[in-house]
């Protein structure tokens, strides 16, 4: 029984963690991009043309299910490939949808009209090229009325977090804070609407201050990927067998890959 995570390097990892918690009865083929990352600067249809090409080798390892642990991919790729690319027998899903059942407190399947939640400032720190789809927006409205949502294009932070740069990640996030708070001085909430973010949650939280609940993935898709599953178990691919994939140098990606999760992680070539 084996799940897809694609991500476009690193950052889905801390996605997989939390959903091999949470389902340790199966099997994880993870699938880094790391060649082409990042995916946050690219064209729209260039991110539509990696991710296809990540999810047809996940599907070839026999992964019928793929959740993309990647905001980008899943602001700018997910809907396009769900109307024009998917077949009938397979699953790609996005890491948006567990985050705006969390904020507007309602489940996607949940189709009544729009209605006031209780957040009425939301921070959304992301990559530019997740803030510029707006795809949180569209989603959010579709669900809640009156609330002000903020971007902010985290630019450099994914960069450094790859590279193993922690002091620079955080002095980025301080800016990125520093930079939407003077445009919303009070947010109420804010989302991390990148898989790599949660390593900077500290330094987000500190930033923000002690009176912003900070929304972060991993946590969130694991419970909704659960749901998903006990409710769509034939999604369950055929494979067997949990494996790190990369598109990059596996040598050079295990190492960062270490230090990126505190703990040994092995990457084969894709």
């Amino acid at each position: 029984m084996t799940v897809g995570v694609f991500d476009s390097g690193l950052g889905g990892l801390t996605v997989l963690e939390a959903v091999a918690k949470r389902l340790p009865q199966v099997d994880f083929v993870y699938l880094g991009d790391n060649a082409h990352a990042p995916y946050g600067v690219r064209s729209a249809d260039d991110i539509f043309d990696l991710t296809c090409r990540g999810v047809e080798r996940l599907w070839a390892e026999g992964c019928d299910l793929v959740i993309l642990a990647c905001n980008t991919a899943s602001a700018a790729a997910l809907k396009r490939m769900q109307e024009t690319w998917i077949p009938a027998d397979k699953r790609v899903l996005g890491v948006f949808v567990p985050m705006i059942e969390a904020l507007t407190e309602r489940k996607w399947g949940d189709n009544t009209p729009p209605r006031e939640v209780a957040v009425k400032h939301v921070a959304l720190f992301a990559t530019p090229a997740t803030v510029a789809t707006r795809a949180f927006q569209r989603e959010l409205a579709f669900r809640a009325i009156g609330v002000d949502v903020e971007a902010q294009p985290c630019g450099g932070v994914v960069d450094a977090i790859e590279a193993g740069d922690e002091t620079l990640a955080e002095a980025l996030v301080k800016s990125h804070v520093e930079a939407l708070k003077r445009r919303m001085p009070h947010p109420e909430a804010a989302i991390l609407g990148c898989t790599h973010y949660p390593l900077m949650q500290a330094a987000f939280q500190k930033a923000l201050g002690p009176e912003v609940k900070v929304y972060s993935q991993p946590a969130l898709v694991a419970s909704s990927l659960d749901d998903y599953l006990k409710r769509r178990p034939e999604f369950l691919g055929a494979g067997s067998v949990s494996k790190f994939l990369t598109t990059g140098d596996p040598e050079s990606v295990s190492v960062h890959a270490t230090q990126f999760l505190r703990h040994g992680v092995r990457f084969e070539a894709a």
